[in-house]
C-alpha cells in the first residue's frame, strides 16, 4: 500500500480500490477506529471486531471467540490463527498497542472462506489500526500533558495569591526556570469569547514567548490570567487584542510577587476602563487611592492595632486567613474560592473566623471597606516602619484618619462628579452604599423601582471611572469618600483600643 495525503483523496494508480479506500482512513478527517473495523466488515462481507487484552470491546460486533488462541495472540505467542466451521470463517490478528506491552486481538468472521485478497485486507487493516491506535494514544498523551501543565500554572498562581512566593518559584523552576526570578511582575486579565479561550490561551503563551504564567481563570469562563516579569508583554498582548475583535484587555501597575492578589484586582478593575476605550485595552491608573492621602504613620499604627488580634495565630495560619479575606473582600465567595482552589465553604469559614477575631460584621459595606483599607496596608507593615506601641500618631483613630484634609479634598471631587447629572446619582449612590449595595432596599428608601437605582449606580461608573456593582476595591474607595465627606455614618468597630483592649469603639 502506497499514497500520498493531499486536498482529496489517497491515489495510487497501482492499488486496489480497497487500498485506496482504507488510506483514506489515515486522513486526518478519518482517522477513527470504529469506522476502520466497520469497513472491514463491510468490504469482506463478515463481521469485524477489536477487543483490548482484557477482553473490552474497542470498535466492532462482539463475537464468540475461542479463549485460549485470544490468549496465545495476546501473549506473543503466536501472531494469527484460523477456525472454521459449518459455514462460518474466522481469522484473529494481532494488534499492537502503543506502548508494545499489550495487544489487541481483531476478529474477522465470514461464511465464505477467505480468499488471497481478504486475507491481504485484513492484514493491511491490521496494520492501519495499529497506526490509528498509536496516533489516537499519542493525541492522548498530548492532552494530558497539556492539562497537566496547566494544573500547575493554576497551582502557582493560587500560592502566589496567597503570597507564598518561595513555593511558587520552587514549582515554577522545574518548568519554566527563571520565570519568577524576579521580585516584582504586572498582572493581565483578557476577556473573549468563552468557547474561544482554549485559542486565545495559545496565542497569548504565543505572544509572551512562554515566558509569562498563562491561567485560564478558574472563577470566570471569559477570562484568562497572564503573570509576566518582562515589560514587552503588554505590547504583545495589546497587538493580541487587535487581532481578535470583541476582546479587552486590564493590566495592573508593577507589583512585588507577594501583592498578586492585588495586581489581579487592578487588573481587572481595569478591564471596566477598557470597555469604554477604542483601542479595548488599559492599565490600571495609579491614581490617588484613599490610603496614600492619610498620614502614613498613623495608618499603618491604626492597621497594626486593628488587625493584632490575628497575631496571636501561627504565622502560616495567619498569612492563609489574610489572604483568602483579601480576595473575599475584593471577589464573591464562590470567585475567590476558585482561584484559591478551595471550597467556597472554606473561604466563608476563614472569613467568619476573621470577622470573630476582629469583632467586626462583613455585612456592612462600610466595614468591609474599612477591613479592606486595612489588609491593603497590612502588607507594607513588613517594612518594620510601624511604631504601634509608640506615642503621637499610634494612638489615631480612623476617624483622625478620615478627617486628613487631603483625603477630604480627593473625596468631594471624586463625589462632585456625579453633581451634574439631572437624575441626582449621587443621592442614589449613597442609599444603594447604605443599604449594603441592595438594590431592593435602596429602592424602598428612595420610592423608586429597584432597576432604576441599578441604572443610576451604572450611571455612576464611569463618571467615577470605578467598578461599582462587582464588589471589590473600587467601590470601596467610594465608600471611604462617603465616610471622608460624612455622607455616611462611621461603622462601629470592636478592636484593640490603645488602654482598652477589646473595648467597643464608636468610630
Amino acid at each position: 500500500m502506497a499514497g500520498q495525503e493531499g486536498g482529496g483523496r489517497v491515489v495510487d494508480a497501482g492499488a486496489p480500490a480497497w487500498a485506496q479506500e482504507l488510506l483514506d482512513h489515515l486522513r486526518p478527517t478519518g482517522r477513527d477506529v470504529r469506522r476502520v473495523v466497520a469497513w472491514l466488515a463491510e468490504t469482506v462481507n463478515g463481521t469485524a471486531s477489536l477487543q483490548d487484552d482484557t477482553g473490552t470491546l474497542v470498535a466492532g460486533t462482539r463475537m464468540p471467540l475461542d479463549q485460549q488462541l485470544v490468549a496465545d495472540i495476546l501473549a506473543g505467542r503466536i501472531a494469527s490463527a484460523a477456525t472454521a466451521d459449518e459455514g462460518s470463517h474466522l481469522r484473529l490478528v494481532r494488534v499492537e498497542h502503543p506502548d508494545q506491552a499489550s495487544a489487541g486481538v481483531l476478529a474477522v468472521a465470514r461464511p465464505a472462506p477467505f480468499d488471497r485478497r481478504t486475507s491481504e485486507i485484513l492484514t493491511h487493516t491490521a496494520r492501519v489500526l495499529e497506526l490509528l491506535l498509536r496516533a489516537r494514544e499519542s493525541t492522548a498523551a498530548g492532552r494530558r500533558l497539556k492539562r497537566a501543565t496547566s494544573d500547575l500554572r493554576l497551582a502557582i498562581l493560587q500560592l502566589l495569591m496567597v503570597e507564598d512566593t518561595v513555593s511558587a518559584r520552587r514549582v515554577a523552576a522545574g518548568l519554566w526556570p527563571g520565570l519568577l526570578d524576579t521580585d516584582t511582575a504586572c498582572v493581565y486579565v483578557l476577556e473573549g469569547d468563552a468557547e474561544q479561550r482554549e485559542r486565545l490561551v495559545e496565542e497569548c503563551l504565543g505572544a509572551t514567548g512562554n515566558q509569562a504564567l498563562v491561567v485560564r481563570c478558574p472563577a470566570m469562563d471569559q477570562h484568562v490570567i497572564i503573570v509576566t516579569t518582562g515589560e514587552a508583554a503588554g505590547e504583545a498582548l495589546r497587538s493580541l487584542v487587535d487581532r481578535n475583535p470583541g476582546t479587552l484587555l486590564g493590566g495592573s501597575s508593577r507589583q512585588s510577587l507577594a501583592r498578586t492578589a492585588t495586581a489581579y484586582g487592578q487588573a481587572v478593575s481595569a478591564l471596566a476602563v477598557a470597555r469604554v476605550r477604542p483601542d479595548k485595552a488599559a492599565v490600571y491608573a495609579e491614581r490617588n487611592h484613599p490610603e496614600r492621602l492619610m498620614d502614613p504613620a498613623a495608618l499603618r499604627a491604626w492597621t497594626a492595632r486593628l488587625l493584632r488580634p490575628l497575631d496571636t495565630l501561627p504565622h502560616h495560619t495567619r498569612a492563609e486567613l489574610l489572604a483568602t479575606t483579601r480576595l473575599g473582600l475584593e471577589f464573591t465567595a464562590v470567585s475567590a474560592a476558585k482561584v484559591l482552589g478551595v471550597s467556597r465553604n472554606t473561604v466563608r469559614a476563614r472569613m467568619e473566623r476573621v470577622e470573630s477575631l476582629l469583632r467586626t460584621d462583613f455585612t456592612d459595606l462600610s466595614v468591609r471597606a474599612i477591613v479592606h483599607l486595612a489588609l491593603s496596608t497590612q502588607v507594607s507593615l513588613a517594612d518594620g516602619q510601624d511604631d504601634p506601641d509608640g506615642d503621637g500618631q499610634a494612638r489615631a483613630r480612623l476617624g483622625d484618619l478620615l478627617a486628613g484634609p487631603a483625603l477630604g479634598t480627593w473625596a468631594r471631587e471624586l463625589l462632585g462628579r456625579l453633581d451634574s447629572d439631572a437624575r441626582d446619582l449621587r443621592r442614589t449612590l449613597r442609599s444603594w452604599i447604605a443599604a449594603g449595595a441592595n438594590a431592593e432596599r435602596a429602592a424602598q428608601t428612595l420610592a423608586v423601582h429597584a432597576q432604576t437605582v441599578r441604572e443610576h449606580v451604572r450611571s455612576a461608573e464611569p463618571v467615577l471611572e470605578r467598578r461599582l456593582i462587582a464588589s471589590g476595591s473600587d467601590l470601596y474607595e467610594v465608600v471611604l469618600a462617603h465616610l471622608a465627606v460624612g455622607e455616611l455614618e462611621h461603622p462601629v468597630l470592636l478592636r484593640d483600643d490603645p488602654g482598652h483592649p477589646d473595648a467597643p469603639v464608636h468610630e
